[in-house]
């Protein structure tokens, strides 16, 4: 793939970024010799219809452990003993102890269970012992360590009861190689009256002599806390609500993790539809995702057993998503529970202690502070109310034994809320005419989910091209291309798909005053808990792991350059192989192109006016993948300054390319 204009004053490379090498690139190379007919296109100034500006943003659920284990910091796994069958997961005894799940002495009434640490007999008297005892927590299949030479702190905490006072060493292990990447001592006292809380921050760093045993532990590291045996007045130690954060987003207390977040922040999302799709739901109706056990103090959330089969901490709660917007810039879409778990559906008639359960979380989250749940915000650190300007209700009625009551339960909960806010934008969660209210509810946004093979997702461009003003403005809150010939197998995300998705958006954004919003999913997932594939971005605990995905570079090329009006273009040729959306706003014109087919294309693109421009291509082999610890494909950007409006793209087969001119 490669790029031409009529006069390039300058033409140089952006570092940081990986350009495809292709000679044809350099300035003074030959053009190449093109067998299909160019494509001549003309953006024009008239015509056209504002966006939404919102097209472009993300969805988050629990799942595949992208939150506990992935993008919420907390680096510690079954830290609070939450879920069905919790046990002593992730745990291990260090030296002569004993370890149990204590449920005799909860922390609080949330947290029911607590770690009990039963020690060896102490050494007799006169004799004195060397010998450090303790337990380990090996995370979420390790526990990741940032390469750096230089100090990266960590926080940690815990609560204890116990007769124990004294020192206890906390230290971050490579199991393999036993490198001490950080250590500290604490001096902590303690009782059997009550658990007591202790935290502490430590310096992390890999020096070079650690650099060989670095890469051999391979991401196995273990958080260790220690203790003398023979200071050990007591026989039982028991610890509560064990964590660990590294550096987290902004350094929010109970934060997003710095390194995940910020691959989410380049895609500059425009909104974030939360708390998921199906999460929210529940397995039965008791294990539905609920909104005031996931605030406030840590301790007091009990978490549960999430849809996707193991357990939510929640300690990325209410409030964290609601920072978590504010961060990125990103509008948030506010899922609500609208009756209906995997388990069991609430009638209509019985729907009334949950609509004012919405209304008290609508009230925790836009009511002032001298509101009773409003109070309950400003309590939890948060004074101002937050802004929510969509809610949706519910999540996919349609495709899990709800479409024929939804249309009820819809209404009651629509009315509830829009009697009360009725500034807020309502979505209802599916598509489908046999699942909604007749007539239409006037103002409401519909959401659709799906995932496509790659010929059957672009072929949907023109579903969304023509998509009607008449037919209700419409949010896709999930979509993506999947490999449908092993729809439950581990798999990554490849050219085709990719350029598949890239069709399947440009008919989204021509469209996008009546097409709103529309988010990939799922977002991020860790290697070593896979139940869905493929995502945006995948890591794990090991060195170098972070991997995105040749969706998410394409994600990224289409939310960073956004327009907030589209042109009509003229063109020479229909849509097919080639498809196109020009966009422009008060500094730039965007044209987005796809090539969804193996032949080399010429693009001839006219725009209003000459300038200082940028050209990012994605370029690969039809089947190509980044895959862990091995991104091969990833966009080249090429800087130029031209004197005239006409320039000239090359296109390889499956290609995705955005040219913006200032």
């Amino acid at each position: 793939m490669d790029f031409t204009s009529a006069a390039a004053d300058s033409f140089e490379r952006v570092p940081g970024l990986s350009p495809r090498q292709d000679p044809s690139l350099q300035r003074g190379s030959p053009t190449p010799t093109l067998t299909p007919t160019p494509i001549s296109l003309t953006v024009l100034q008239n015509g056209g219809n504002w966006t939404s500006g919102l097209l472009h943003g993300i969805m988050f659920e629990e799942m595949d452990h992208s939150g506990d284990g992935g993008i919420h910091g907390q680096l510690l796994r079954n830290n609070g003993f939450q879920g069905w069958d919790a046990g002593l997961t992730a745990y291990k005894p260090l030296g002569d102890v004993v370890l149990a799940q204590d449920i005799n002495n909860p922390l609080t009434e949330s947290m029911t269970s607590t770690l009990s640490v039963t020690l060896a007999p102490r050494p007799g008297a006169g004799t004195t012992s060397t010998e450090f005892v303790g337990f380990g927590n090996t995370g979420y299949n390790g526990i990741p360590v940032s390469n750096s030479t230089s100090n990266v702190e960590y926080y940690t905490s815990f609560w204890m009861m116990g007769d124990y006072t004294g020192d206890i060493l906390i230290r971050l292990v490579g199991s393999r190689s036993g490198n001490v990447y950080g250590a500290t001592d604490l001096n902590v006292r303690g009782d059997w009256a009550q658990f007591r809380f202790f935290e502490t921050r430590f310096n992390v760093s890999v020096r070079p002599e650690m650099q060989r045993g670095y890469f051999e532990d391979n991401g196995e590291n273990e958080w260790q806390v220690l203790w003398r045996a023979d200071e050990v007045r007591g026989d039982v130690l028991n610890f509560g609500l064990v964590q660990l954060f590294p550096p987290t987003y902004k350094d929010r207390p109970n934060g997003l993790r710095d390194d995940i977040a910020k691959e989410v922040e380049a895609l500059k999302p425009a909104f974030l539809r939360l708390p998921g799709g199906n999460n929210i739901e529940g397995l039965d109706v008791a294990n539905r995702w609920k909104w005031n056990e996931t605030i406030g103090p840590l301790e007091h959330r009990p978490g549960r057993q999430g849809d996707w089969h193991y357990p939510n901490t929640e300690a990325l709660g209410l409030d964290e998503y609601m920072q978590w917007c504010e961060d990125m810039d990103m509008e948030p879409v506010l899922t609500v529970w609208d009756g209906k778990s995997y388990g069991g559906i609430i009638p209509a008639g019985e729907m009334q202690p949950y609509l004012v359960d919405i209304l008290n979380e609508l009230e925790y989250l836009l009511g002032p502070a001298t509101t009773p749940y409003g109070s309950l915000r400003a309590h939890n650190g948060r004074i101002p109310p937050y802004n929510i300007p969509f809610i949706e209700i519910g999540n996919e009625d349609d495709y899990s034994g709800g479409c024929d009551t939804y249309a009820s339960r819809l209404t009651l909960i629509h009315n509830t809320i829009h009697t009360a806010y009725p500034d807020i934008t309502l979505i209802a969660n599916n598509i489908d005419p046999a699942c909604l209210p007749t007539p239409p509810i006037p103002g409401l946004m519909y959401d659709y989910h799906y995932y496509r093979n790659p010929d059957d997702l672009a072929a949907m461009f023109d579903l969304w091209d023509n998509w009607g003003r008449d037919r209700g403005k419409v949010i896709v809150g999930e979509y993506g291309v999947r490999n449908f010939s092993d729809p439950d197998g581990v798999f990554w995300g490849f050219v085709q798909g990719s350029c598949a998705e890239a069709v399947h958006m440009i008919g989204l954004e021509r469209n996008s005053d009546v097409v709103r919003m529309a988010a990939y999913a799922p977002l991020v997932q860790h290697f070593g808990f896979t139940q869905w594939s493929p995502t945006l971005i995948g890591f794990d605990s090991r060195p170098n792991s972070f991997t995105p995905s040749t969706s998410y570079f394409v994600q990224r090329m289409f939310s960073t350059n956004r327009g907030t009006y589209v042109h009509p273009v003229q063109s020479t040729a229909g849509f097919g192989p080639v498809y196109w959306v020009a966009t422009s706003n008060s500094s730039s014109y965007h044209l987005k192109l796809a090539n969804f087919g193996d032949e080399r294309q010429t693009v001839i693109v006219r725009f209003p006016g000459a300038g200082r421009g940028t050209l990012e291509m994605l370029s690969g082999p039809r089947d190509a993948s980044n895959t862990p610890y091995n991104v091969t494909v990833v966009p080249s950007l090429t800087e130029f300054l031209v004197s005239s409006d006409v320039y000239t793209v090359y296109m390889e087969g499956w290609d995705v390319a955005v040219l913006v001119v200032s």
